[in-house]
């Protein structure tokens, strides 16, 4: 099956079926994923909690997207793949994105990036667009912006989500990511604008859903947020078959004859 394009992601606005996102950040994670059938495989800047440990997305560098995205585009077969813009790119000159992105695209294998901002943030889009680049925009919680937003809260200024998702897709964004939102301006913004919108605890009238894979494996240790379910319990597992290793090794268990050569 070829991959699935921007083109035709916009084109699945409305559908009865809806969207499926999911994140990845390296490459079996990626085959896995995609083998699952998910219409798109985002590597978030979010690898920056998941993956790295951090307390938000703001360290993770231009450098460490491409290290990721590169092995998430050698996995993926079918789905759509974008790439998180990182902070602060898209808050500096439109040329500066353009060359962040053009190295995305040039040395990943992905084929679009996702950008944070709706009207402030429209140039940029635009500019994106006309040089040939695929941008999914983010509206609402943008966690690029949480200092200035005043932390993880939701976003409930209908006239400004609004705004910011019209001056987004007139820029030419080819699908929107909506971010902690009450339902109700959800679909609000789902109803009003052209092109596809991904929900992250923003209720079930979106085009489509996205949720970070950890959080859906079972991985996410300490505080989990109220949109995640969780489909599998994937970290105790992991820490089961550790600890089963582990024992098996000190009691001379392991390795057995069969897994021996003679």
């Amino acid at each position: 099956m070829p991959q699935l394009t921007a083109p035709q992601f916009t084109a699945r606005k409305g559908a009865a079926e809806k969207l499926v996102v999911l994140t990845a950040y390296d490459y079996t994670m990626a085959r896995l994923v995609d083998a699952a059938g998910v219409d798109c495989v985002l590597v978030g800047d979010s690898l920056g909690m998941v993956v790295q440990g951090k307390g938000s997305t703001l360290a993770v560098t231009l450098d460490q997207m491409i290290y990721h995205a590169e092995m998430v585009g050698r996995a993926v077969e079918n789905a759509l793949t974008v790439v998180d813009l990182p902070f602060p790119i898209n808050h500096y000159d439109t040329g500066a994105a353009i060359d962040a992105a053009a190295r995305i695209l040039k040395e990943t294998r992905c084929q679009s990036v996702k950008l944070e901002g709706g009207e402030a943030q429209a140039d940029t889009i635009h500019a994106l667009v006309t040089a040939g680049i695929p941008v999914m925009a983010h509206v609402g919680l943008r966690p690029q912006s949480v200092h200035q937003l005043g932390g993880y809260k939701v976003q409930r200024d209908q006239d400004a989500l609004l705004a910011d998702a019209r001056a987004a897709s007139e820029a030419g964004a080819y699908g929107m990511v909506i971010e902690c939102v009450p339902s109700a301006i959800a679909k609000a913004i789902t109803d009003t604008v052209p092109i596809p919108t991904i929900g992250i605890g923003a209720g079930p009238d979106c085009d489509g859903q996205v949720l970070v894979v950890n959080d859906v494996l079972g991985m996410t240790a300490g505080y989990v947020p109220r949109f995640v379910k969780a489909y599998a319990h994937v970290g105790e597992a992991i820490q089961e078959a550790a600890t089963a290793f582990t024992a098996d090794v000190r009691s001379g268990k392991f390795p057995g004859p069969e897994q021996a050569f003679k």
